[in-house]
């Protein structure tokens, strides 16, 4: 089945500042503004499969529909999480933030993937995958004031961000990472995406968040 992927993993999920109880709360929030982000971009229930949780991060598998796309993950879905994240972390006292505070990594690309009756797998869910969890990704993270960073395949790259379609600056995408897969090194576009471009209304998010 071909599908557009898109994954996301929490920063920081295993510090020791992290309960179990702390650990719900992150999830449940993420959750949270996954749905939004996504009801945002129009994806639903009929257009993508059911979202495979990781722990601390979440796999979703998108439907290829003309009316999703990829454009809208990098243009709508990507900066409307950010968005939410900028927000929930102001709402966190600055004391607490190494405890609550709330930063992801997240990763889209797309090919063909396989499902048996234990959930998703093949090397372009490895892929995506193992672009999420790069350590130069997560240094990334850490040492930017934007509580998302995102990596795009080559795949992605290449197909669709050079182009420049509406919203998308192929600039602000830099080569910044590489990882070796079945023999071959695959590349990763890593971009800090803007939490004001195609934000969903105010009320949107706040209603999901609180």
């Amino acid at each position: 089945m071909h599908r557009s992927i898109l994954a996301i993993d929490i920063e920081g999920s295993t510090a020791a500042v992290r309960t179990n109880p702390v650990r719900h709360e992150l999830r449940s929030c993420v959750y949270r503004m996954l749905a939004v982000a996504m009801s945002h971009t129009g994806i639903d229930g009929h257009r993508c499969d059911p979202l495979e949780d990781r722990g601390d991060g979440v796999l979703v598998l998108i439907h290829p529909v003309d009316e999703l796309p990829k454009t809208l993950l990098l243009t709508r879905l990507v900066p409307a999480l950010t968005r939410q994240l900028v927000e929930y972390n102001a709402s966190v006292p600055p004391a607490e933030l190494p405890r609550l505070g709330l930063r992801l990594r997240a990763v889209v690309h797309a090919g063909e993937v396989h499902r048996d009756e234990n959930g998703y797998f093949g090397e372009e869910v490895d892929l995506a995958c193992w672009l999420l969890d790069a350590q130069k990704l997560k240094r990334c993270l850490r040492s930017c004031a934007s509580p998302l960073v995102l990596v795009v395949s080559e795949d992605i790259y290449w197909g669709i961000v050079r182009h420049g379609y509406d919203g998308i600056c192929p600039a602000t995408y830099r080569p910044e990472l590489s990882v070796m897969l079945a023999g071959r090194r695959r590349r990763g576009f890593v971009h800090f995406p803007s939490a004001l471009q195609h934000s969903p209304p105010e009320a949107s998010i706040q209603n999901h968040v609180a």
